[in-house]
């Protein structure tokens, strides 16, 4: 596990829910204020439900939050290639190449480090 912060150098910040606060709070749903706590609460279930189980993410190769989480990702993804595959066997002249889903990433970053930093992470560190 590497150590990330969205706001470098605070030791409390998680940057995973502070990214979840600005997708929320830039939603062009999102209002002014809301009149109870209730109302709050109403509109922050259903805009996380929607975002994590109905919105597709580019950043995790088009799939839900929930596909990726329950593992169902893997599953939709080889359909999506067998659907893409007929599509282009019946119709190659109206792709410029063979189309593919995009992959899954096997890490999901908030702030990804420079590529040179992943390799210094991923070395082994002498011994003592």
């Amino acid at each position: 596990i590497t150590r990330s912060h969205s706001r470098p150098h605070v030791s409390n910040d998680n940057p995973y829910s502070e990214a979840g606060f600005k997708t929320l709070k830039y939603c062009p749903a999102f209002p002014g204020r809301f009149t109870s706590i209730q109302t709050a609460t109403r509109f922050c279930a259903a805009f996380f439900t929607y975002y994590n189980i109905e919105h597709r993410h580019s950043g995790i190769g088009l799939h839900t939050p929930a596909s990726v989480h329950d593992g169902t990702a893997t599953k939709i993804r080889d359909h999506r290639c067998e659907v893409l595959a007929t599509a282009y066997t019946a119709h190659p002249e109206r792709f410029r190449t063979r189309p593919i889903p995009p992959k899954l990433p096997d890490k999901a970053w908030i702030n990804e480090p420079p590529k040179d930093q992943h390799k210094e992470n991923n070395q082994a560190q002498p011994a003592a």
